[in-house]
């Protein structure tokens, strides 16, 4: 394949480039692992509390565990999700960033792999943070099982962090985010059983939800912090990476097409 279609050239100098972008985080690290926290954090300990003590047991454990789970899933997408739309877009767009690094022997594959590997970073401290929570609170089965959360964790970031490159290779403002927001993350944190079990939607609702990726996120995570291994797993895992991977070469064409025209 040639021009903004051909496949990506895969190296590793895209470490250089997740360094940076390290290297930049770890001078505002606190505030920015607050902040990515703060939000799954209210929603999981105020709903898990409050309205778990109103509740019975959904799908056989207590609320705050289902949510814990849901949890989980969701931070790790939030965090992969703003990372690779307002970071990575001020770095290529805002700070010309990228421009300074296709100066130095690096090619835009390896900028964007770099960029999505950050992402990766970013999701699987906000998805250990929660899960810690899941310990102090004792809210897991197994403990040895939940640590089999922490490649779903990974493969979450890496999912959302391919699709949001999409979205950040299209963009021509911070505003266009809403639209990504309102129109496919928000509904799939309410299709895709975070705050709910899935079974309690119509069924073509259900039917959606099957589809869409975080729902593969949370039937991983879920079993696992319960203590039980998730049902068909090659087939969560392989929709994980299909969509990542797919957003990933996607999201490369797109760039490319947009800054090396």
């Amino acid at each position: 394949m040639t021009g903004s279609l051909r496949f990506p050239r895969l190296s590793w100098r895209f470490v250089p480039v997740w360094q940076r972008n390290y290297l930049v985080w770890r001078k505002l690290a606190i505030p920015s692992v607050l902040g990515n926290l703060a939000d799954p954090m209210l929603y999981m300990l105020g709903l898990g509390y409050g309205l778990g003590r109103l509740l019975p047991d959904v799908d056989g454990m207590p609320y705050l565990t289902f949510l814990a789970a849901g949890t989980v899933a969701y931070s790790t997408m939030n965090a992969a999700t703003f990372e690779v739309l307002y970071s990575s877009f001020s770095r290529m767009h805002v700070q010309r960033t990228w421009d300074a690094l296709l100066n130095a022997p690096l090619t835009l594959d390896d900028v964007l792999l770099g960029e999505l590997a950050w992402a990766v970073s970013k999701s699987l401290l906000s998805g250990l943070a929660i899960l810690a929570v899941i310990w102090g609170l004792g809210l897991y089965g197994h403990f040895w099982m939940t640590l089999w959360i922490i490649p779903v964790v990974a493969m979450v970031g890496f999912c959302f962090g391919g699709m949001g490159l999409v979205m950040n290779a299209v963009s021509p403002s911070y505003d266009f985010f809403l639209y990504y927001f309102t129109l496919a993350i928000t509904p799939m944190v309410l299709l895709c059983g975070v705050f709910y079990p899935v079974s309690q939607l119509p069924p073509l609702l259900q039917d959606i939800s099957a589809w869409l990726p975080l729902t593969h996120a949370i039937d991983l995570a879920r079993p696992l912090v319960v203590g039980n291994v998730p049902p068909n797993i090659p087939l969560h895992v392989g929709a994980l990476l299909i969509y990542g991977s797919a957003g990933y070469v996607i999201a490369l064409a797109l760039t490319r097409r947009r800054l090396l025209k």
